[in-house]
């Protein structure tokens, strides 16, 4: 069968193009490294400013004691009761209505030729407390006794809060000191308060402004039994995620605005009053996202390599059949190495350029360096242009499918779909045998 001209020829074509696969697979590799050091670079920024931001709270923290009573008998028979203090016990009351209103600016750090955004909040954040009567336990009022009480808030990375807020709790000032308080878990900061009564419900008013700056992503805990936010910022490419979508918002050109509004009837992590622990806690939160991932375009391009090289070997075997010229495998090699380059280019030019910037020059130079390499192959700057054009729109093509990740599907069945109408349209009426007898000749 390898004595088949026709059939050694296409074997060879075939091998050639898997072996392109190695340079493709150094490029992709590439890639990753650079990704990586993205990624290495952004911890570090985050490591020396603040990452990604996650609020929780503001929570109201009771810590009492009990009074036990315990009944025992004497020797004889007479009944004593004694009466004990428990060890302190913690109740963690959730706002009523917790609001935060905010404007997220962002701003952009460079180690090198590498980039993080860090945005920086200003906001207020507001809303009330009810403290039942007698803190909501089953208990007899006399027999609970007030220990200490506490305003916390919950910040994922303290580092990035900016100011010194002051807290206003039912028309006092109060200053915040540093830490959470347990059995609130994690990092934030939090103020002393008197112990409120047992004897009645009470109900407290807050307010305090918050700047706080954050990388990429911020994210808020729905903590109170009715919890709103509304953020605005000039940022223009917000990602919104989490567990609850805003129910409004605005993205244009000029920025963005978002409001969310959750209740307690749409959450599913309740606060458990005896140790705190959340059960799956769930936020709202929104990404300032890079509109382009230079690394993420340029590593789905690379996946497209093989199908470019096949369709550019197929139309090369196409023309050597249609117009009896006989093209050397290391001319084949050529040319697909010069197609492996264009993928080089772009992630080397992009992290210096705009991307779509980056792409043409690549696109260009590359069918530009193909073009002048075929007219001499095929002894025709005609049938040289074609191919460099054809190169060309194959590179256009390629770049409408990164621009429509969900069209990407759709637009490469149609590429392959048309290359293959094409190529049985054009040899509809070859007679193979024929030919197999044409290549065998020199």
């Amino acid at each position: 069968m390898l004595r088949n001209p026709l059939f050694s020829k296409i074997l060879m074509i075939s091998l050639l193009a898997l072996l392109l696969l190695i340079p493709l697979g150094m490029i992709q590799s590439k890639i990753s490294e650079r990704q990586y050091l993205q990624s290495q670079v952004q911890q570090d920024i985050a490591r020396s400013a603040s990452g990604p931001q996650t609020l929780a709270g503001p929570y109201l923290v009771l810590k009492y004691k009990l009074r036990e009573r315990y009944t025992t008998k004497d020797s004889s028979g007479n009944e004593r009761t004694t009466i004990t203090e428990s060890r302190v016990q913690e109740k963690i009351i959730a706002p009523h209505s917790l609001k935060l209103d905010g404007d997220a600016g962002v701003e952009s750090r460079s180690r090198g030729i590498y980039q993080a955004r860090l945005y920086n909040l200003h906001g207020k954040v507001s809303g009330d407390f009810v403290v039942p009567q007698g803190y909501g336990l089953n208990k007899a009022l006399g027999d609970i006794i007030p220990v200490s009480a506490y305003f916390v808030m919950s910040v994922s990375d303290a580092r990035g809060i900016r100011n010194a807020p002051v807290l206003t709790l039912n028309g006092n000032a109060f200053e915040f000191a540093p830490g959470a308080i347990s059995p609130i878990a994690g990092n934030g900061m939090h103020v002393l308060l008197k112990s409120p009564g047992v004897d009645e419900t009470r109900t407290y008013n807050f307010e305090f402004p918050l700047e706080l700056q954050g990388m990429t992503t911020l994210s808020m805990t729905p903590s109170g039994s009715n919890t709103e936010m509304s953020l605005k910022s000039s940022w223009p490419h917000p990602s919104f995620g989490g567990s609850y979508l805003p129910r409004t918002r605005n993205v244009d050109a000029k920025g963005f605005s978002a409001q969310w509004q959750v209740s307690n009837l749409a959450r599913n992590d309740k606060v458990r009053a005896e140790d705190g622990e959340k059960n799956g806690a769930e936020v709202f939160s929104v990404d300032f996202i890079d509109p382009v991932n230079v690394y993420l375009l340029s590593e789905r391009a690379v996946k497209y390599g093989v199908l470019f090289v096949v369709l550019v070997f197929t139309s090369f075997f196409m023309f050597e059949v249609m117009r009896s010229l006989r093209i050397h495998p290391m001319q084949y090699l050529l040319v697909g190495l010069a197609m492996a380059m264009f993928f080089l280019f772009i992630i080397s030019l992009s992290e210096h350029m705009p991307f779509l910037a980056s792409y043409v020059v690549s696109g260009a130079a590359c069918a530009a360096l193909i073009g002048i390499y075929l007219a001499g192959v095929m002894k025709s700057r005609k049938a040289a242009l074609a191919f460099s054009g054809g190169i060309a729109l194959l590179y256009a093509v390629l770049y409408g499918v990164l621009q429509s990740e969900d069209n990407a599907l759709l637009m490469g069945t149609l590429v392959m779909f048309s290359a293959l109408a094409a190529v049985m349209m054009l040899t509809r009426h070859m007679n193979w045998y024929e030919l197999n007898k044409a290549i065998g000749t020199d």
